[in-house]
């Protein structure tokens, strides 16, 4: 029964991942539609992630309390809303407040359907439940974004969210049949919240998720330049790669779910994150040999996604009374990471002419963030001698 509950809220984060991850595919059509700039047109996605990362903390906050079944319908309620005005969008600022509309309530889905796959499980399950639930938002990458543009091409851009809402509206029954109403977390003080993100361990993992999402920026950013630019791939190939990294991503949720329940999340951060970074390592030297240099991106995406739920599930371990409260400010996080990251890339690419070193500057920023994992990890040890 709880695996199909946490199935049932993968396949939610797959929707709602789907509403933002398929503007970017769709982008110049909805130029066209509205009569608007491709540039203006881009604000859709700024608008989403501005809305996502400022929204999302103080809606979790707010019903941190509330029984957790009822915040997840409610935040469903609020995404079908979002969808149904980006349906009737005639012009661009009803589509940018749909989007507001949409960041601030699948930012709060995936924050609580984090939290509650982590109480439907035991402990020693706990890196299972949230591959699964990661392994929805790396789905959307895979199938959601070309099944998106698929269905602008048969009928229009607006009938995705149609499509979207009305499939939301079928989990929602779902979930309302299925899931337990489990509880809120138990009352804490602000006095006692702000402690928790006063801890060096709270600080500096986070600061590991910035180094994290703005190093893979600097990179995916600019991914489809790289590869006919830098590997000189023919761009009719693309589509093709793009997908079989997709793959790649999903087997890397699962593989580090996997490796949590059985060797710890900080191991699999570690491990990964240093993979990583040795990849983008070797990346620029290998760019007269395409074949080592998609194997070596794959390796990168294969290990980028395999540190998600590690990072998740790390954070409600070390804060399990205000987990909705660190995961929300943790996703939050992710989306200034990944601003600040394509800024970064851009100004490289400005500066030299060229994206060949752009994974190296991505890889100098993930030694950063390695380090900030090392020193959370250090400092959780501390504490938990402390403790006991």
């Amino acid at each position: 029964m709880h695996r199909m509950s946490i199935y049932t809220l993968a396949l939610g984060v797959f929707l709602t991942a789907t509403s933002e991850l398929v503007v970017s595919g769709i982008l110049n059509v909805i130029a066209d539609s509205l009569n608007i700039s491709l540039a203006l047109a881009g604000q859709l996605i700024t608008v989403y992630s501005l809305a996502f990362a400022i929204g999302t903390p103080v809606v979790v906050s707010v019903t941190a309390r509330l029984g957790r079944r009822k915040v997840l319908l409610g935040s469903l309620a609020l995404f079908i809303l979002g969808c149904l005005v980006a349906f009737g969008s005639s012009n661009i600022v009803i589509l940018m407040a749909s989007r507001v509309i949409l960041g601030v309530s699948a930012g709060v889905y995936l924050v609580v359907a984090l939290g509650v796959a982590a109480k439907l499980v035991p402990r020693e399950k706990l890196g299972s439940a949230i591959g699964t639930i990661v392994l929805g938002f790396s789905s959307a990458m895979i199938l959601g974004v070309p099944i998106g543009i698929a269905i602008t091409n048969w009928l229009n851009w607006q009938s995705i969210f149609l499509i979207l809402g009305l499939f939301s509206l079928g989990i929602a029954f779902v979930m309302l049949r299925l899931l337990p109403d489990l509880e809120g977390d138990e009352p804490v003080s602000f006095r006692q919240q702000f402690k928790v993100l006063g801890s060096v361990v709270v600080v500096s993992g986070l600061l590991l998720t910035f180094f994290r999402e703005s190093g893979n920026s600097v990179l995916f950013t600019y991914l489809t330049p790289y590869i006919q630019d830098i590997l000189h791939i023919k761009a009719s190939n693309i589509s093709i790669i793009l997908l079989a990294f997709g793959i790649f991503g999903a087997i890397g949720s699962r593989l580090g779910g996997y490796g949590v329940d059985r060797w710890g999340a900080a191991r699999i951060i570690a491990f990964s994150i240093a993979v990583h970074i040795a990849a983008l390592a070797v990346l620029p030297f290998v760019s007269e040999v395409p074949g080592i240099g998609l194997a070596l991106l794959a390796v990168i995406v294969l290990s980028m996604f395999a540190n998600g739920p590690a990072i998740q599930s790390y954070f409600i371990q070390q804060a399990p009374e205000s987990s909705n409260l660190v995961l929300s400010l943790n996703t939050s996080i992710v989306h200034l990471g990944l601003a600040a990251g394509a800024g970064t890339g851009g100004f490289v690419v400005n500066a030299t002419s060229t994206l060949l070193f752009n994974p190296w500057v991505a890889g100098v920023i993930l030694v950063l963030g390695l380090a900030a994992a090392l020193v959370s990890f250090s400092r959780g040890k501390k504490v938990s001698v402390q403790s006991a």
